[in-house]
């Protein structure tokens, strides 16, 4: 009887145990690196509403409703890692002017990740801190002594935060679990809805006693936080399209060094669709460009600061980027009447050719040092003339965009270096640390840049490597990067002249037919020069960046389907069935281009729904129109 007890007790056991195996198989599914998929499970939890789901991100668990009634977006999940990382490194200069040191979980000792220094062909890749750190520590451990904050304890000395919009909360619960030094978090949200489920949040995730929702509006909340004493030492917007109705609140509520965390999801507007309406938002007059993803950076910063100069106040950026389809910046605002006097020498008008895609800048205003003092005076110009010189285009005008520095490197390697060395903090630290490089081999007192694939195309001819390209430009004397923003972006200091040289070099290997050019083409006026400068495309070893070298996770392909922008929350909580059918239809149009001309019949005619279509039944796309179509033509 005992044997056949034990032999049951066991099978039992065995049977469990390959239950749970069963379980977690699923969850150990390898993902795409920097996937931002977040886990969600239809649990029984206690505190569940019917039809709600448990969303887990990071260290937070936050209920969500399963309709579209309050916004969520899993693909902004590395958005949400980046900021809190950024945070951290921001709290952690802060709080110890406070006499506070901030304990984060899993961080070991300090390293510094520099990407751009060799030594003796070997990477120069990582550097202590430790000696002058703990050198520091000693010297400042004399003179007063430090409060030691941890996650999700209440700090008096801490950091106030506000997340204007914050929908869920999901962004502000991660604070309060994942970030040091926090003496409050205010969750804010027009919605009702939306402000009872950051309530519930919060209490489900047990931080209730930092975090606290509120159902206002974001810009009287920054309003009436203006004081000196009342003013917040982070804001985080990140609105549902543009955030300029809150800007003017927001430079002014922040405190006196305090940290602006922005995002823009209007890029149709901001990369030059509509020019004229970015120019009401933004005060900035946006081009259908090349470089448009750095543009839109530029143009939100010289709307921060043009905005907080009105306040005797200015920005210095820290951290600008444009991931999948938003940019992100994160400004410093202090106050300072002299300092704003440098505001118009730091933007400048953008001179683009329609033609061959060349561009100058013309700084909005001059500056001139006088031993103590500065003189101030009006640019002049303009730096084109009526046509473009390399191709006898005419230019388009747009600006006035930022023409200063888009990150602070010294910030920025810091950040690097805590998400490297803590890699198991983020779910996209792969990712992070490959923007993050970048950034660091960027040039930073160089603007915007050009696309090899757009020099070669405007000529006809074939494409260089990347590597024989920065080669070249190497070779001849100037510096060169790449850029975060595009893949095949050339950042130089390099004039446009130099690079049109180094492609009618390049042409001269791979001719062209130029019986085929047509005499007032751009390709034919830039061809029919010669060359000044005979380059050389002999590969050097400093041309190939150690990001790439390193083969960090730089520009990722999308890990999912529907990877993009997300519907706008409604009150009934649904997406339309049209959109969702339109998602459908053109998710992958690129990656699956049409072979067979029968199956263009399942796309409308846009010249028939316009009423110009001219080939009647034997047009190759529908002419079926359906009924909400007919009611717009009506």
């Amino acid at each position: 009887i005992l044997r056949c007890s034990a032999f049951l007790y066991v099978a039992v056991r065995m049977r469990s145990a390959w239950s749970l195996c069963q379980a977690f198989i699923p969850m150990e599914e390898t993902k795409p690196s920097g996937s931002t998929e977040s886990s969600q499970t239809s649990s029984t939890e206690p505190g569940l509403l019917p039809g709600e789901t448990v969303v887990r991100e990071g260290k937070a668990a936050i209920l969500f409703p399963s309709a579209n009634e309050v916004f969520y977006n899993p693909v902004q999940e590395f958005n949400r890692d980046l900021t809190c990382a950024v945070i951290t490194e921001f709290a952690r200069e802060q709080l110890a002017q406070r006499g506070v040191r901030i304990l984060i979980p899993g961080e070991k000792d300090r390293v510094v990740v520099r990407l751009s220094k060799e030594k003796n062909g070997n990477v120069d890749q990582e550097t202590s801190e430790q000696p002058e750190n703990k050198q520091q520590m000693e010297e400042e451990g004399d003179k007063k002594e430090f409060i030691t904050a941890s996650v999700g304890e209440r700090c008096e000395q801490g950091l106030r935060v506000l997340e204007g919009l914050a929908a869920s909360g999901l962004r502000s619960v991660r604070f309060a679990l994942e970030l040091p030094g926090l003496k409050s978090i205010t969750a804010n949200d027009y919605s009702a809805k939306a402000a009872a489920l950051i309530a519930r949040n919060a209490q489900h995730n047990n931080v209730s006693h930092i975090l606290q929702a509120s159902q206002r509006d974001a810009s009287m909340v920054m309003y009436e936080a203006r004081g000196r004493k009342e003013r917040y030492d982070v804001i985080d917007l990140d609105p549902y399209g543009s955030p300029s109705p809150f800007l003017d609140a927001a430079v002014q509520a922040v405190s006196e060094g305090g940290l602006l965390c922005i995002t823009c999801t209007d890029m149709a507007v901001m990369a030059g669709n509509s020019g004229e309406t970015c120019y009401s938002k933004y005060g900035s007059v946006s081009i259908k460009s090349k470089y448009c993803h750095e543009m839109a950076l530029r143009i939100i910063l010289h709307s921060l600061d043009q905005r907080a100069a009105v306040y005797q106040r200015y920005i210095e950026p820290l951290l600008s980027v444009s991931v999948d389809f938003y940019i992100r910046v994160f400004v410093r605002v202090k106050t300072g009447q002299a300092v704003v006097k440098n505001s118009a020498s730091k933007q400048a008008l953008l001179y683009n050719c329609v033609g061959c895609g060349a561009f100058h800048l013309q700084r909005m205003g001059k500056k001139m040092s006088q031993g103590k003092h500065m003189k101030y005076s009006a640019a002049t110009g303009p730096p084109v003339g009526p046509s473009c010189e390399h191709c006898g285009q005419r230019h388009q005008l747009g600006g006035p965009i930022w023409a200063e520095p888009i990150h602070d490197i010294t910030f920025v390697q810091k950040v690097l270096s805590a998400v490297s060395g803590n890699p198991t903090r983020f779910r996209t630290s792969k990712r992070i640390e490959g923007v993050l490089s970048m950034v660091t081999e960027e040039l930073q007192d160089i603007p915007l840049y050009y696309v090899l694939d757009h020099l070669s195309s405007t000529v006809h001819c074939n494409t260089p490597s990347m590597l024989q390209f920065r080669s070249a430009l190497l070779h001849a004397g100037y510096r060169v990067s790449l850029s975060h923003a595009c893949k095949n972006a050339v950042k130089s200091d390099a004039p446009a002249e130099v690079l049109w040289d180094i492609i009618r070099c390049w042409e001269k290997s791979n001719p062209v037919k130029r019986e085929r050019l047509s005499e007032t083409s751009p390709a034919h006026r830039i061809l029919s020069k010669e060359p000044t400068l005979q380059a050389c495309f002999e590969i050097r070893e400093d041309a190939n960046p150690q990001s790439r070298k390193r083969h960090l996770t730089r520009f990722q392909e999308n890990p999912q389907a529907n990877w993009g922008p997300k519907a706008r929350a409604k009150a009934g909580g649904r997406i339309s069935s049209e959109l969702e059918d339109k998602r459908k239809q053109f998710q992958g149009k690129r990656k699956k281009q049409i072979t067979d001309s029968s199956q263009l019949k399942s796309f409308p005619c846009k010249k028939f729904r316009k009423g110009t279509c001219t080939y009647g039944d034997k047009c190759c796309y529908s002419h079926e129109l359906k009924e909400g179509t007919e009611e717009k033509m009506d």
